[in-house]
């Protein structure tokens, strides 16, 4: 199976092509040019040297391993969904070797777009985080749009997220049935997304400036800017968001919100530009998907399905942010899971 994320990117750093992206979507959004970062964008960005190419991988007749740490490690998985083997880095139980009947619950962190399975480690202090809290942390690749679905001419990230990666940990890590999912960006949208349309998989999902209405007005524009800036065609996602609406439907957080009862839930999203840091595209960004957020919560609310909203004001499309955030919904989190908050 051809992987329309496979695209393999050149130029400058995923930061610099997330800040390409934002002008992009909100050019789309508000029918303006995007320029400046926008026309820098354009290129492609370089590949990061992963820290695992100084490890010694080693290989099992189902998977590779690199250790990374004492409780770190980057599994490529093969996987019948994706047509190829993806990475996901996983974070071990400390008590994982001096335990080995014990079974642990699985927190799924996931990332957002024009970014990669590396990023919770690289941005957060997620390793020292959840030292002695006894749960495994998952953080699946999702392609570098960073869009966790079912792609209408390509691969199922969804499948590999939510049936593929369970499976490897339960048969290979002691992974009990326990789990719950969170993610920034495009992957807020996944951990919602994957809660509604799995109900009952994941105790508690938590999204952190997640696209949750993504047939939201100027949404699905968004959707194709963040396809398009890693150089694949926006129909290859869902298809066109009219002619295929059953389809767009069906992977909206916001129109499978039923799903999301048995689910403990976490939304937070800021205003963005009023009273943000002054860095104008992630706050420009933020604003964006603002009503999206809100349509979501409403939609939850006239359902009478709970949920843990955190709507600040100011703030950006930005890790300064989602940090907090999740720091937030810990407490939520580590409940489902059963651990120590």
């Amino acid at each position: 199976m051809s992987d329309p994320n496979d695209a393999s990117p050149t130029g400058m750093s995923r930061r610099a092509l997330a800040r390409g992206t934002a002008a992009t979507g909100l050019a789309a959004l508000f029918g303006a040019t995007a320029t400046g970062t926008a026309t820098a964008a354009t290129h492609r960005a370089a590949p990061r040297k992963s820290t695992a190419t100084s490890q010694t991988a080693t290989a099992t007749a189902t998977r590779t391993v690199t250790p990374l740490g004492p409780r770190t490690l980057d599994v490529s998985l093969p996987s019948t969904a994706l047509g190829r083997s993806a990475p996901v880095r996983l974070i071990l139980p400390s008590s994982f070797g001096a335990q080995p009947s014990r079974t642990y619950p699985v927190l799924y962190l996931l990332h957002g777009a024009h970014d990669d399975y590396t990023s919770w480690t690289r941005e957060t202090d997620v390793v020292a985080f959840t030292e002695g809290r006894e749960l495994i942390v998952a953080m699946p690749d999702a392609g570098p749009t960073g869009i966790p679905t079912a792609w209408r001419d390509g691969p199922d990230y969804e499948t590999f997220q939510v049936d593929e990666v369970p499976a490897l940990l339960a048969r290979d890590y002691r992974a009990s049935g326990v789990r719950a999912v969170a993610g920034v960006s495009t992957g807020g949208y996944g951990a919602m997304a994957h809660a509604a349309r799995h109900p009952g998989t994941f105790a508690a999902a938590a999204s952190y400036s997640g696209i949750l209405d993504t047939m939201a007005p100027g949404v699905p524009s968004l959707m194709d800017a963040i396809v398009a800036r890693e150089n694949l065609a926006p129909r290859s996602l869902w298809g066109n968001p009219f002619l295929n609406l059953l389809t767009w439907r069906d992977f909206n957080p916001r129109s499978r919100a039923a799903g999301l009862r048995a689910t403990a839930l976490y939304v937070s999203s800021g205003s963005g530009v009023a009273g943000g840091t002054g860095d104008w595209l992630p706050e420009a960004l933020e604003s964006a998907l603002w009503p999206s957020a809100h349509a979501f919560t409403d939609t939850l609310a006239r359902l009478r399905v709970p949920v843990t909203t955190h709507f600040y004001p100011g703030g950006g499309h930005s890790w300064a942010y989602w940090k907090r955030e999740f720091g937030a919904s810990w407490p939520m989190l580590a409940g489902a899971l059963g651990v120590p908050a």
